[in-house]
């Protein structure tokens, strides 16, 4: 956010207390200090710093809550964790854990055009047809066992032959639902927002096109609302917005 520089540790913080915020409304100091393994005494020397730019409302002894300032940026860094992390595991096969672990320690150094390249490149592997489940198996297989030209040709004549499956379907093969009947931990690309509907331009704004890939996260257990990630983000949206959203399923 401009304006606002803060280190990295401050950076920690402000993510765990939004993750705390997220859980139980407010955070207090003992939790962050469990979180960040650090004494009482060195979170309230942060709060304070904080508090200072703006971005928490803090007093001794009081609960602990994001200020607007404060929640716009610590989802940035939210974000940017979250993109690192979802790229080493699904696109480099790298465990959940070591993911998690070397996202913490670059996401306050990575410039923001590179973030968005990572993001586009995931999307990429997931909606080319070269790429997807099958491509990253390849990887997790060469990283292994190298490869062979017997192992690439074999692989490029599977490609071409769900290429050539696909275009025999058309459109008719392709199974286009509304994102609200989309179960949680599914993805499907956008072919269509529903022109003048309240989310169109909540969508636009956030840089969703068609052919962008969406995956539905958490579904309310009365169906709504219906959280989603897409490009990194994390967006809340109510049943009847799900609906005007069409996807194809991937």
């Amino acid at each position: 956010m401009e304006g606002v520089i803060l280190s990295a540790s401050l950076e920690d913080y402000l993510e765990i207390i939004f993750h705390l915020q997220a859980e139980s409304k407010v955070a207090r100091v003992k939790d962050i200090a469990k979180r960040m393994r650090v004494k009482a005494s060195s979170v309230t020397g942060a709060l304070r710093s904080l508090a200072k730019n703006g971005l928490v409302n803090y007093t001794p002894y009081g609960l602990i809550t994001l200020t607007p300032k404060g929640e716009a940026l610590a989802k940035d860094v939210v974000r940017r964790h979250e993109a690192l992390r979802d790229f080493f595991v699904n696109v480099l096969s790298i465990s959940e854990k070591q993911a998690d672990e070397a996202a913490c320690r670059m996401e306050h150094a990575i410039p923001k055009p590179v973030l968005e390249r990572l993001i586009q490149f995931a999307e990429f592997v997931e909606l080319c047809p070269r790429g997807g489940s099958k491509w990253i198996a390849g990887f997790q297989h060469y990283c292994m066992q190298g490869n062979t030209l017997d192992d690439c040709e074999k692989c490029t004549s599977v490609v071409l032959e769900d290429i050539k499956k696909r275009k025999r379907g058309g459109k008719k093969g392709m199974q286009v639902l509304s994102l609200n009947n989309l179960r949680p931990g599914q993805k499907g690309k956008v072919v269509k927002i529903k022109s003048g509907s309240p989310v169109s331009r909540r969508i636009a704004e956030m840089g969703v096109t068609t052919g962008t890939l969406v995956e539905v996260e958490k579904i309310a257990p009365m169906g709504d609302p219906v959280d989603v990630k897409v490009k990194g983000y994390h967006l809340s949206l109510r049943k009847e917005e799900a609906k005007d959203i069409h996807v194809e399923l991937i």
